[in-house]
């Protein structure tokens, strides 16, 4: 794995246009940088990536299993209660999911280590399913790459056939919070991916999703929705007044509400107590887990909510070393050992591994200047070359 300096394209400006994205003269195009690449070889994308992706999917999968039979894991990832049976029978029904995302801390050499799982809420799709694809094919013909280069993004494809393969009948709703817009664009390109798929579907805002008087969800033109994406943590709707309603609406979800244990930070600790010692997990604790000590005085801490890095810290030999700000935390942290990014020419890439419908399908890096990738990382695109 190498960091490769590179010249922008001569037309990234005409071409950020096409795309929809901002270009500003002094920056380029906000949060995504081409003046370097990174380059793995194609090992490092099957074994170092790839095959630890697919086990710690399949350790996910078992660790839903256990939940069927053990009340505590809702307990200690605070779901309410309410929804306990809610989530397990979604598990225990198989409801298909969509896609996620795992972030790893990997340099090339050794093992990549986990250090979260975006299994609801994940963004920067497009960048990495289109935009450094495009990236790719136009830095080839301008001989700014080798010919003999390839790219790990078999996203578009595979989210595609996700959507054929799903079983939605009638009308798809998608929703987010509009004027948030890294989940607007997102939600946007999965609604071009469904359409084509063939699917009907209506895009609208979360505050836009009402109830009629048979307690079932309905759009702005008293639609009923039955099917709906939505990125929008399933913690928080279960805190909205309208997600009392979820046992009855009949609605069938993209992500499903199993993805509520898999999204919470608490899963760290729990795959670590199902599977100690694997090579693709560092250990980790809830905070109130007396076992906690055993990190001395080196580790990262984490509320089982967040977004973008905020409210995470990392303590270093007793000290805090970096630490972000957030709304987040009220709910509990986990701490986790640390193990931190790569770095390469003074900047720290966060290694994410696509999943779509449970397989590998695309990297993204996101590169930031500090070992906490917050929201103002940078994209930077990838090639694989022996």
């Amino acid at each position: 794995m190498h960091r490769i300096p590179v010249v922008e394209r001569p037309d990234l400006k005409k071409t950020a246009l096409e795309h929809g994205y901002e270009y500003r003269t002094d920056v380029g195009i906000p949060y995504w940088d081409e003046t370097a690449y990174y380059r793995f070889t194609l090992r490092q994308i099957e074994k170092g990536i790839e095959k630890p992706a697919q086990e710690i999917n399949e350790m996910c999968f078992q660790l839903l299993d256990r939940a069927l039979a053990d009340e505590s894991i809702f307990h200690k990832l605070r779901i309410p209660k309410a929804y306990w049976s809610y989530v397990a029978d979604s598990w225990r029904n198989r409801e298909k999911d969509l896609y996620g995302r795992l972030d790893f801390s990997y340099g090339g050499a050794g093992d990549a280590k986990l250090l979260e799982y975006n299994a609801d809420t994940p963004t920067t799709l497009y960048e990495s399913a289109i935009f450094q694809w495009v990236w790719f094919e136009e830095a080839k013909a301008s001989g700014l790459i080798s010919q003999d280069c390839d790219q790990f993004a078999e996203l578009h494809e595979d989210l595609v056939t996700a959507f054929r393969t799903m079983g939605i009948d009638g009308l798809l709703h998608l929703a987010c919070l509009r004027d948030i817009e890294d989940d607007r664009e997102t939600v946007r390109y999965l609604e071009e991916c469904a359409q084509e798929a063939g699917l009907e579907t209506q895009f609208l805002s979360m505050r836009d999703i009402g109830i009629d008087a048979r307690e079932r969800f309905t759009d702005l033109d008293d639609r009923v929705i039955t099917t709906l994406f939505k990125l929008y943590p399933w913690e928080w709707v279960m805190e909205e007044e309208f997600g009392r309603y979820l046992v009855t609406s009949g609605v069938r979800f993209l992500e499903p509400p199993w993805k509520a244990i898999l999204s919470n930070k608490g899963l760290l600790p729990l795959l670590w107590e199902m599977f100690e010692g694997h090579p693709n997990l560092l250990p980790a604790y809830f905070e109130s887990d007396f076992r906690a000590g055993a990190l001395s005085d080196s580790y990262v801490r984490k509320p089982l909510f967040s977004r973008q890095g905020a409210n995470i810290e990392i303590v270093r030999d007793g000290k805090s070393l970096s630490s972000n700000d957030g709304p987040y935390g009220g709910e509990g942290h986990i701490v986790q050992s640390f193990h931190p990014l790569p770095e390469f020419d003074g900047k720290f890439p966060l290694v994410g591994c696509w999943m779509i419908a449970g397989r590998p399908a695309g990297l993204s890096i996101r590169e930031g200047r500090s070992l906490i990738t917050g929201e103002d990382a940078n994209f930077v695109p990838h090639v694989i070359l022996n």
